[in-house]
């Protein structure tokens, strides 16, 4: 196990999480100032929460694909 794939999977960690950060607060943040009403409901916070499933999914399929290429580059051996 060398350094260099851990100082990267740390790194891509920490990217991961500002990027769950960005999406789970930004988009409720700004909602705010949309005022669009569709059947009684505020499309805004609809919209940042369903924006919000597709950014988590995103950040998964992001994480498993870059792993899987850190572990062919020679890190970690596979199972």
């Amino acid at each position: 196990m060398s350094d260099d794939y851990w100082r990267r999977t740390r790194r891509l960690t920490a990217w991961l999480l500002l990027a769950w950060g960005l999406v789970a607060f930004a988009p409720v943040y700004f909602a705010r100032e949309l005022s669009i009403e569709v059947f009684g409901w505020p499309l805004a916070f609809w919209l940042a929460s369903q924006g919000a499933l597709l950014g988590f999914c995103a950040i998964v399929i992001v994480y498993a694909w870059r792993m899987n290429r850190l572990e062919r580059e020679g890190g970690e051996p596979r199972s």
